[in-house]
Parts: C-alpha cells; sequence; structure tokens
C-alpha cells in the first residue's frame, strides 16, 4: 500500500508500505478519507510524543474489506462504510477503571502514537469502528473531531440562554459554534483574522462577527459590555487564551480547546478568578462521545460540507499538510485514491 510518514522531526516521506493484516478482535479498513488537524502539525514538529516513523491520521474513514478472528460476534461485515475512533484505552489503569478513558494511563491513538489513516489501509480494534451506513466518506471523518467538541460541551455544561464568545473561525471553530448554538445559546460572537472565515461562521449561525486586531476589544465591549457568560478559545494561540479573560462575565466559564504548544505559559490573575466566581475548563481528546457526534451530524445538527475545503491524494501529503497549516484553508483530507 501507499503510506505517507512521519520519518523524523519535520522530515516526510511517501513510500510503499506492506499492507497490514487484522489480528484477533481487529478490523481492516480501506481508507477512503483522513482529516489533517493540528495534531498532525504538532507531531510534526515533534512537540506530541509521536514515536518515528509513524504513518499520521486520526479523523478517518473508509470500508471494511477485513476482519481478523472475533472472540465476540460483531455485526460489522466486509463492504460496511464505518468511522473509526482512534482513542485506544487499556481498560484496567486507575482512570479506565473511573470511566476516563481519555487519561489512560496506556493511552495510544491511531495515527498519533500507531499507524493511521494516511494510508490506503489502517487496521482498528473493532470496538472503534462505528458504521456510518451510506453517509459519505468525506463527511464521515468529520465524526473525530465532533466528537471531541461534544467532549469539550460536556466539561463546560452550556448553561441555556447564555451568550458565548469563540476564538476562532478555523474547522474546530465552526463546529463548536454550530453545536454551541445547537446547545442552547442565546447569541454567539465569533473572532478571527479571516475575513472569509468571519463569511462562513455567519452562514453556520453567528450572530457577531469580529476581526481579530486592534479595534477587537472594543468591538467585542459593545456587544456584550458586562462580558461573556461562556468564552471558548479553538486557536491553540497562548496569548489569545491568556486574553479570553479580558472578555468573560462574572460567574462564567472559559474553555481551553485548542491545542497549545506544551512547554507554552500564560499569566492570569488568581484573584480574578476567584473574585468573579470564574470556571476554567480543560478538554483533552475525546471521551465515548462518537455515538453522539455520529447521531448529531446524521441529524442535521452540524453542516460540515462547507468546512472541507481541499482534497488531495496521499502522494501530495507534505504540499496538503503544509497548506492545512498555513491558515488559509478550511478542514484539509487526503482521500486515498
Amino acid at each position: 500500500m501507499k503510506a505517507a510518514y512521519y520519518q523524523a522531526r519535520r522530515e516526510l516521506s511517501i513510500r510503499e508500505a506492506p499492507d497490514p493484516e487484522p489480528g484477533p478482535n481487529e478490523v481492516l479498513v480501506r481508507v477512503a478519507a483522513c482529516g489533517i488537524c493540528g495534531t498532525d502539525q504538532h507531531i510534526y514538529e515533534g512537540e506530541f510524543f509521536p514515536s518515528y516513523p509513524l504513518i499520521g491520521g486520526h479523523e478517518l474513514a473508509g470500508e471494511v474489506v477485513a476482519l481478523g478472528p472475533q472472540k465476540i460476534e460483531t455485526a460489522l461485515r466486509v463492504g460496511d462504510r464505518v468511522g473509526v475512533d482512534p482513542s485506544l484505552f487499556c481498560g484496567t489503569c486507575f482512570f479506565c477503571q473511573r470511566a476516563q478513558g481519555n487519561h489512560c494511563l496506556n493511552w495510544n491513538a491511531i495515527g498519533v502514537t500507531r499507524d493511521g489513516g494516511f494510508a490506503d489501509y489502517v487496521v482498528a480494534p473493532t470496538a472503534n469502528v462505528y458504521p456510518v451506513g451510506d453517509m459519505e466518506y468525506e463527511v464521515a471523518a468529520f465524526i473525530e473531531p465532533i466528537s471531541c467538541v461534544v467532549y469539550g460541551l460536556q466539561r463546560l455544561r452550556l448553561p441555556l440562554g447564555a451568550n458565548a464568545l469563540i476564538y476562532g473561525a478555523g474547522p474546530i471553530g465552526l463546529l463548536m459554534l454550530q453545536l454551541v448554538k445547537h446547545g442552547g445559546a442565546s447569541t454567539i460572537a465569533v473572532v478571527d483574522m479571516k475575513g472569509e472565515k468571519l463569511s462562513l461562521a455567519r452562514t453556520l449561525g453567528a450572530h457577531e462577527t469580529v476581526l481579530a486586531g486592534s479595534s477587537a476589544d472594543a468591538a467585542l465591549t459593545e456587544i456584550s459590555p458586562l462580558g461573556f457568560d461562556v468564552v471558548i478559545d479553538c486557536t491553540g494561540v497562548p496569548s489569545v487564551v491568556e486574553h479570553m479573560f479580558t472578555h468573560v462575565r462574572k460567574n462564567g466559564k472559559l474553555l481551553f480547546f485548542g491545542v497549545n504548544p506544551p512547554d507554552a505559559r500564560i499569566s492570569i490573575s488568581p484573584y480574578d478568578v476567584y473574585s468573579q466566581d470564574l470556571e476554567i475548563f480543560g478538554s483533552f481528546a475525546l471521551r465515548y462521545t462518537f455515538h453522539d457526534a455520529l447521531a448529531l451530524l446524521e441529524s442535521g445538527a452540524v453542516d460540515v460540507k462547507p468546512l472541507l475545503s481541499d482534497r488531495f491524494p496521499i502522494e501530495r501529503f507534505p504540499e496538503a499538510l503544509e497548506l492545512a497549516g498555513s491558515g488559509e484553508a478550511f478542514k484539509v483530507q487526503i482521500q486515498p485514491g
């Protein structure tokens, strides 16, 4: 099969690799679509505990082509169209026994710590493979990032009628926007550096959009003079995360959702957190939210088609990765031929 490898930090190669074979309780999937996300950029930069060489790609959908020996009967059949949850939990450690699989002491993930979907084929545990009916593959590849947003909003517990501020109108920010609106927010403001991204945000339900820059603070204060009940970062930029506190309302909530560099640090006022009754939430990956994300996608609560801007074959993975990290595109997918 053809595969895109992270050979080492900032080193890529496209080469032939042996076709993988499913083992016990595993499924072989022919990859049809696999999204590129911020985590893939971190792997390229050597920032997200990669073990090289690695085939990346964790936002994937495809067709079941073979099943390994199954200890328990499965409804999956060859030919099924499926999405794949990349999260691999051991099931026996302290955190797994507390139903906190995303903090598993032996945590792994397809496309992050073991070979993933930037290839013709990928092997996944049967338990991680979800039938998607006749859903288009490029749409089903969004189930994973939606699952992450669902988990973040489960953590946040969005108050009904809240006004919300979202920093970042990239693919994740626009998914967050749609689910915050669906979850009962009264008004939503979105901030981004790109006018075209803000235009799409308005189309997808943003009530107010603000172009990042020197006049952004004044515009946000005019929109909500006493701040916002909920402020969410979807940029992963430390300076933006630090600035979130400027616009959070007393008794408000902040969600750190974007992936910041591991060594990044910000300055906050503990007194403000104390005196304003603020709540700060983190959100790492996903936790048993694949079914919820699939249901939201099937119901039409979230529309992903406007978010998919570029499709590339495996052979052009370096170009696709560069475009995805440039900020000039929305969602970029690898779609093996």
